[in-house]
């Protein structure tokens, strides 16, 4: 079974894959890792996120750049959007979580195009959105959890840059895809937004497989 969770920046679509993961038993894959991956290894060669080509060159990382706790670090998520957008960077990592997403037994992968481009035949689509004001509330108690001084404002500003780039580049653009489900965190708990979801997901897989 594959399940496809999109949707923009702290939304909880990555705490609900994971939770979806852990329900079946799957390997979960935030996809998001892997351009804030690229970014690290952009700023780390001190290249400009702005070219093309200097983003292309960072997706050649170590895998095991993956688990690494600096990729939550603000501002590698800023420079993740900016390279993110490039046809060439989204190319190249195309393959790479497709094969996840194909392994034997099946997946769950969560992100910005899971459902519209790296997984179109998903057994199950989630969309997961919140209002920007209730994302930036999160992001920013995120962010002060772990010492940061950066203002309300400033955090808010970002989200709506970022839905901005996601939802315009011209590559594998942020959308819903026309079979997925709607799942507005905005006033949810977390548990009862994964209850949520697998509630969702369950009630797919059984429409697809005839079940009453």
């Amino acid at each position: 079974m594959i399940v496809a969770v999109d949707g923009p920046a702290a939304s909880g679509k990555g705490t609900i894959a994971r939770a979806i993961a852990r329900h079946y038993r799957l390997p979960h894959l935030d996809t998001g890792l892997l351009y804030r991956a690229v970014a690290a290894t952009l700023l780390d060669r001190e290249l400009d996120a702005e070219k093309e080509a200097d983003a292309v060159a960072s997706t050649d990382f170590d895998e095991a750049l993956l688990a690494d706790d600096r990729l939550k670090d603000d501002r590698i998520g800023k420079v993740a959007s900016i390279v993110s957008a490039h046809p060439l960077v989204r190319a190249a990592l195309l393959q790479r979580q497709r094969r996840f997403a194909q392994q034997p037994g099946g997946a769950v992968l969560d992100g910005r195009d899971i459902g519209t481009v790296i997984a179109p035949g998903a057994d199950a689509k989630l969309f997961v959105k919140a209002t920007p004001m209730i994302r930036a509330q999160r992001r920013h108690a995120e962010l002060r959890a772990r010492g940061s001084t950066v203002s309300f404002d400033k955090v808010l500003a970002d989200i709506r840059a970022r839905d901005e780039r996601d939802s315009t580049r011209s590559q594998a653009p942020l959308r819903m895809a026309d079979d997925a489900v709607l799942l507005d965190t905005s006033f949810l708990s977390i548990d009862a937004a994964v209850q949520r979801a697998i509630a969702l997901v369950e009630a797919r897989t059984a429409a697809k497989a005839g079940t009453p």
